[in-house]
């Protein structure tokens, strides 16, 4: 009995330490997640050929970057549109042109950012793009940043990067799963290297 009573402490114990290192691992992951990415700057810009909005969440990115291309003086603004087909927000933006302005509206493929980058570089070079501003929000600027230069959608031109301007209000656990879910996503997208 007492030897029984041993071992079922010693696996009590050992999952209790598996948890907590799983626990710290997570912590960790997040809160370098948070240094890394909640810092991630704008850059200046001042003008672009087109302006690139990355697929996401809903929040604004369309009308910030249709109203930014307009600002810039833009020729196009390409919307990503990984939606699913009727998508009411997509179907109130994605006019041919609005102001003078070409938009154009194209799912990626694959769906990923990666994707979103490979997009860029045909639709740049088919239509000349030396410079564009690619439209995201804050907390994916850092990898999007990274997966766009690995793919150099912009031979001898300019890639530069503006997150979407507006608040996230989330709970502790979403900004936790959201940071882990970057890193981990930043890590993946190491090991894939450039773009074909």
């Amino acid at each position: 009995m007492a030897v029984q009573q041993r071992k079922s402490r010693g696996v009590a114990r050992v999952l209790a330490i598996a948890a907590t290192l799983v626990v710290t691992l997570v912590a960790a992951v997040g809160a370098l997640g948070a240094f890394a990415l909640t810092r991630a700057p704008d850059d200046a810009v001042s003008h672009a050929d087109a302006v690139i909005v990355l697929g996401g969440e809903h929040d604004g990115r369309e009308v910030f970057g249709i109203g930014l291309a307009k600002r810039l003086s833009a020729r196009a603004v390409l919307l990503s549109d990984p939606y699913r087909p009727g998508d009411p927000v997509m179907h109130t933006v994605c006019p041919a042109r609005q102001d003078g302005l070409d938009v154009i509206c194209q799912a990626p493929t694959p769906q990923t950012t990666r994707g979103e980058a490979q997009m860029v570089k045909r639709l740049a070079a088919g239509h000349g793009w030396h410079r564009i501003v690619v439209v995201t929000w804050q907390y994916h600027l850092v990898r999007a940043r990274y997966i766009f230069s690995r793919c150099e959608p912009i031979e001898g031109g300019t890639v530069d990067f503006v997150a979407v301007q507006r608040p996230y209000d989330l709970s502790v656990a979403a900004w936790q799963y959201l940071f882990f879910y970057q890193v981990v996503s930043l890590g993946k997208a190491a090991l894939q290297g450039g773009c074909p």
